[in-house]
Order: C-alpha cells, then sequence, then structure tokens
C-alpha cells in the first residue's frame, strides 16, 4: 500500500519545474491534467486547477544540518527566515513557499528516527 497527496495548482508547468529543479523530483506518473512527483519515498501529486491549494505544509527532510543549510542557500530569497533549531520537536529547519504560495518546510531530525517502513 502507497500514498498520494493531491494539491490543485493553477500552473502546473511552473510548479512542477520548481519542485524538480528545486529538490531533484522526478516525475513518477504523467495524467492530462496532473503530474504526480516522486520526493524520495513521497509521492505529490498537482493537479491544473483554477485555484491553488495552499493549506498544510509540504516538508522536504534532508539527512543533517548541512543539508538544510544547502537549500537554504539556494532559496533565502523564498525563505521566511534562515534555518533555526526547534528544540520542541528536536529539528533543524527553515520555511519558504513554492510558486503557488504553500508553505514548504526543509528539516533534519536531530535525534536518531524510527527505520521508515
Amino acid at each position: 500500500m502507497f500514498s498520494i497527496t493531491f494539491y490543485a495548482t493553477v500552473d502546473l508547468d511552473r510548479t512542477v519545474r520548481f519542485y524538480r529543479e528545486t529538490f531533484d523530483a522526478a516525475s513518477w506518473l504523467e495524467q492530462p491534467d496532473c503530474t504526480i512527483l516522486r520526493l524520495g519515498n513521497q509521492l505529490i501529486g498537482f493537479c491544473e486547477r483554477d485555484h491553488a491549494d495552499t493549506a498544510g505544509i509540504i516538508t522536504i527532510v534532508t539527512g543533517d544540518r548541512e543539508g538544510v543549510d544547502r537549500y537554504y542557500d539556494q532559496l533565502a530569497d523564498r525563505a521566511e527566515g534562515p534555518p533555526s533549531r526547534n528544540d520542541h520537536y528536536e529539528i533543524y529547519h527553515f520555511y519558504l513557499s513554492d510558486p503557488d504560495g504553500r508553505s514548504v518546510e526543509v528539516q533534519t531530525f536531530l535525534h536518531e528516527l524510527p527505520p521508515i517502513p
């Protein structure tokens, strides 16, 4: 079993290009007005509509703080602020907006994690 999260987007090409170029997402499946991207173990579908779904947060998880910093260096002009430590969740992260205004978080966990099934 697996899952796909879908979002409506007002400019499918621009949104798909952003995730491909920024996070090295790969096309998993192309449909007439939807593209499903694979980001590691996550499938995210974007479908062209007359509005954009902007609720929720797409979180990109890196393996370490240096990975977060590399993305920040690349995306500083879109970021809400520099990376910071969040002691409550034991993470290091920052937020930015994608082309539709969706909230994207880039983070790493600062503690050991259970294996992903």
